[in-house]
């Protein structure tokens, strides 16, 4: 029956692997959240300041914006190595509501499936085993290696140098002043 159809034998195990695993990864990370929120209270230290960045504003506002323009990311996720596990357990993090998870994860997992169901495994080792057995390959590697470590520190400095800013500018507690600079209860 399936003898004359080892491509879709293929592509139907491995894309229901990936799904398999996207999902546990995304129920994991959304149940620890949700139990975490849930069950415990912590009033100082880095648990209260974690406690509160999953309750906090940062995390909505994020939530919003990835609901509203990157699920694309969830699916293009399934095409790197590593990155994936980070970003699903990241949707589940941020509690995006399930059918739009997984509607998201759908295409990436049929990617991903197709082409270990097709080049797969040879063609990524093959392009590595080149990329690193030549010295251009190798210089290539390490430049796109340091390119990726420079960008994630300078965006780091950056998103530091604007919360000092910010923090820098908030009313003294207890001022009466609210962000705006005016008194509460007058306009």
């Amino acid at each position: 029956m399936f003898e004359d159809r080892p491509f879709l034998i293929a592509l139907a195990l491995l894309s229901s692997i990936v799904m398999a695993r996207g999902q546990a990864t995304y129920w994991i990370a959304r149940l620890v959240t949700e139990q975490a929120l849930r069950r415990t209270h912590p009033t100082e230290g880095w648990r209260a300041g974690v406690h509160q960045w999953l309750q906090g504003e940062g995390l909505a506002r994020g939530r919003r914006s990835i609901e509203r323009w990157g699920l694309i990311v969830i699916p293009l996720c399934h095409l790197t190595v590593g990155f994936q596990t980070l970003v699903l357990g990241a949707a589940g993090v941020m509690r995006i509501g399930w059918v739009r998870f997984t509607l998201a994860q759908l295409p990436g997992a049929l990617a991903w499936g197709t082409i270990y169901a097709t080049i797969g495994f040879a063609a990524w080792e093959a392009g590595m085993a080149a990329a690193a057995g030549s010295p251009w390959g190798a210089a290539g590697l390490v430049v796109i290696v340091l390119l990726v470590v420079a960008l994630v520190l300078i965006r780091r400095s950056r998103a530091k140098l604007v919360r000092d800013e910010v923090v820098g500018h908030l009313p003294a507690e207890g001022s009466g002043l609210t962000c705006r600079g005016t008194q509460r209860g007058l306009r």
